[in-house]
């Protein structure tokens, strides 16, 4: 069957529509640096007046901000009163949810509109900003972009694998690779208060951010830091369960097999490999598919990070030469994140 042609004017829509995500994402970004977006989620019904007077904002830049959110689907208005639209108070508000996306606007405006202005230049030289290195407010805005998944893996995703909360329960044992600025392992240290955590990384910078958080939490004396590879990490196979969220696509793809490889000499028989990323398309028919629009994004934006999104036969392979023989389970969740998890074989 024929795909008829897009009209002249339908891609004129098009390129409408996309500029107009592009303003959506900055009007949301503007609400949550000056505080309308979380007024507005614990005060709904404000005028925005009052919401100029009570976080002290400009009236007339105030209002124009309510009339365009409002316009374009972002806030709801009720008997002259502004009330953030369905769903987007707990979205950009609750750090808790899976769903928050907070840090992920934030991270469209405030880096990735000057990597992909960098990565023009970038197109004709080929350098390469990588993620480590660039400061302490980088990877605090990494890992708040992260968070969602985050929250999603430690309370749906693990108790779910079979035996994993049995053995945490017991004391057993959980290791992240890439583990950024710890938000994960206190997560994880807080859901299982048995289990003992090992976060494992090469920034200095998110290590530094990570040991704050843990003595904050109170559960530095079960988690463990260390700089450096999973093999000087762990000696032996001991480890009940090993996770990697978001991680796998920063690895260099040289260094990929490796690391996988001493993820599964650390996991013991029947421990679980759980990684959550992206899944770059295989094919250009692929690359149509809604499913693979958001890899692909993710794939330009960190062109300029040196990051290369692997391809589904890419990570099984990762597996299979690793010795993670099992079954992999594999689904998609959200705009289009996987979720691969698999058993070491006993």
């Amino acid at each position: 069957m024929s795909i008829r042609e897009p009209t002249p004017d339908q891609q004129v829509e098009r390129i409408f529509e996309w500029r107009r995500g592009f303003v959506v994402t900055w009007l949301l970004a503007i609400g949550l640096r000056t505080g309308i977006v979380h007024d507005l989620a614990a005060h709904p019904g404000a005028t925005a007046a009052t919401l100029a007077d009570r976080l002290r904002l400009h009236e007339a830049y105030t209002a124009t901000w309510c009339r365009t959110a409002h316009g374009l689907g972002v806030l709801d208005l009720e008997d002259g009163g502004y009330r953030l639209a369905p769903h987007l108070d707990t979205i950009l508000t609750d750090a808790t949810d899976p769903r928050y996306l907070a840090g992920y606007v934030l991270l469209g405006t405030e880096i990735a509109t000057r990597d992909l202005e960098a990565t023009a230049e970038a197109m004709r030289t080929g350098a390469v900003v990588p993620f480590q290195g660039r400061g302490d407010g980088f990877t605090r805005l990494v890992a708040e972009a992260t968070r969602g998944l985050q929250t999603m893996t430690v309370h749906t995703i693990l108790p779910k694998l079979p035996g994993v909360a049995d053995a945490l329960a017991a004391g057993g044992t959980v290791l992240e690779i890439g583990c950024g600025t710890g938000t994960l392992l206190v997560a994880i240290a807080q859901r299982f208060p048995s289990a003992h955590c090992v976060g494992v990384d090469i920034d200095t910078d998110s290590l530094g951010v990570a040991a704050e958080r843990l003595v904050t939490a109170g559960v530095d004396d079960r988690v463990r830091l260390h700089r450096g590879s999973v093999a000087d990490a762990v000696h032996g196979a001991q480890v009940d369960v090993i996770v990697l969220v978001e991680v796998l696509h920063e690895i260099a793809p040289a260094q990929r097999p490796r690391v996988i490889a001493d993820a599964a000499a650390a996991l013991r028989p029947g421990g679980w490999l759980v990684i959550v990323d992206e899944t770059y398309p295989s094919t250009p028919q692929q690359a149509r598919e809604p499913q693979f629009w958001f890899p692909l994004m993710t794939g330009f934006e960190e062109l300029l990070w040196g990051n290369v999104l692997p391809t589904r036969e890419e990570q099984e392979e990762l597996l299979r030469a690793a010795g993670l023989t099992g079954r992999v389970d594999r689904r998609v969740v959200g705009a289009g994140f996987t979720v691969l998890t698999t058993a070491k074989p006993g």
